[in-house]
């Protein structure tokens, strides 16, 4: 799958950008704060219906203006796609595949698959369980609609279930009928992501090995209440529980990703150089995850990447994504010293561009 070409209307920072891609290598150059982030955010969007960093659409359109519009332009396995989103102040956007608007925003999930790496991604180890749920999720989500129609149910139920112990309900009959599609969609989401991990970890592993040249171990460690319950039962159990507490307190939405080095706790023990390598190598196989499962070539974007790391996982990175395993790669930096050692390293295509204040330009001196 090759993303031809970019159109851009009052996204953030950039007012107007009309670009066309290599079908293999784009490299995007400029100081920070200048729009590069953004630019890669436009993609991201058009493939997930929202921002990377889950900003709100109100904050995706520029301060001084109504409306945002972003076009993509696809080729996908020798057929054109076409992506339309235009978002307006306190109104519903549009997303339409072909000029056709979507009924549901999730039929769009999966159709145009990728992976963002980005100095955001350090929520992962950082932030909370939720972060880490939804890496799982968003995975899963590219190549199977079974499992997103099962999330999207188990989370309506999830809602409809808080609402009734915030009220105080005691009506069982409504309780019954939640708790038994809170089991059966969680039974189905649990099973997914349980077989996700166990075949995720042995690609991870090679990759963050591949990067860092050393005998570290990486792990993952997937834990969930329904490894050993029946969740309709426990629900049942703690429902008087659960009203005191306003919530729902068992589920697959408290399920936890456990990401370890040398069998430590990543975030307790590891560096920040062993943090970004940990990420990045997670995103790769991430990507080879999609590539192995799904119908096309993910694309990916690469943003500011190289920034803690030492010349050796550098280099490595470099050999990783300049081999023809790898479709259309977006990347970003503030200088060219690494993406010049790309292109050198790689014999494709490839295109140019300067960034500087929201405007996006092709450079013409190519290596």
């Amino acid at each position: 799958m090759i993303l031809k070409k970019l159109s851009i209307l009052n996204y953030k920072n950039i007012l107007q950008a009309e670009v066309a891609f290599s079908p293999k290598m784009n490299c995007f150059f400029g100081n920070n704060g200048m729009g590069k982030t953004n630019l890669l955010d436009v993609i991201h969007y058009l493939s997930f219906c929202k921002s990377h960093i889950n900003t709100p659409d109100s904050q995706i359109i520029n301060n001084d203006q109504d409306m945002c519009v972003i076009q993509g332009e696809y080729d996908y396995e020798g057929r054109s796609e076409d992506i339309f989103c235009a978002i307006r102040r306190r109104q519903r956007k549009q997303f339409k595949r072909n000029k056709k608007e979507y009924d549901k925003l999730s039929e769009h999930i999966g159709l145009l698959p990728l992976v963002m790496v980005s100095p955001a991604d350090s929520d992962l180890i950082r932030g909370g369980s939720d972060e880490r749920r939804r890496f799982l999720d968003l995975i899963i989500s590219q190549q199977d609609k079974q499992y997103l129609h099962a999330l999207i149910q188990y989370n309506k139920a999830l809602l409809q279930r808080n609402i009734l112990l915030k009220n105080q309900s005691v009506d069982t009959s409504l309780y019954e009928v939640l708790e038994m599609q809170l089991d059966m969609y969680g039974r189905m989401v649990f099973e997914k992501r349980q077989l996700l991990v166990e075949s995720f970890i042995p690609i991870f592993s090679e990759y963050y090995q591949t990067i860092c040249r050393s005998t570290e171990q990486v792990g993952l460690g997937y834990i969930s209440q329904l490894a050993d319950r029946n969740l309709a039962e426990s629900l049942a159990t703690n429902r008087e529980r659960d009203r005191i507490l306003g919530y729902t307190s068992n589920g697959v939405h408290k399920d936890e990703l456990e990401m370890t080095l040398n069998e430590q706790l990543i975030r307790r023990v590891g560096s920040q150089g062993q943090n970004k390598t940990y990420l990045i190598a997670l995103k790769l196989a991430q990507f080879a995850f999609l590539t192995r499962k799904g119908q096309t070539t993910p694309i990916l974007l690469l943003d500011d990447i190289f920034d803690k790391l030492d010349a050796a996982r550098v280099a490595e990175i470099i050999k990783l994504v300049s081999g023809d395993s790898f479709g259309q790669i977006f990347i970003t930096d503030t200088n060219r010293k690494y993406l010049d050692e790309i292109l050198q390293a790689m014999n494709h295509d490839y295109a140019l561009f300067r960034v500087e204040q929201g405007e996006v330009q092709p450079m013409e001196d190519q290596l």
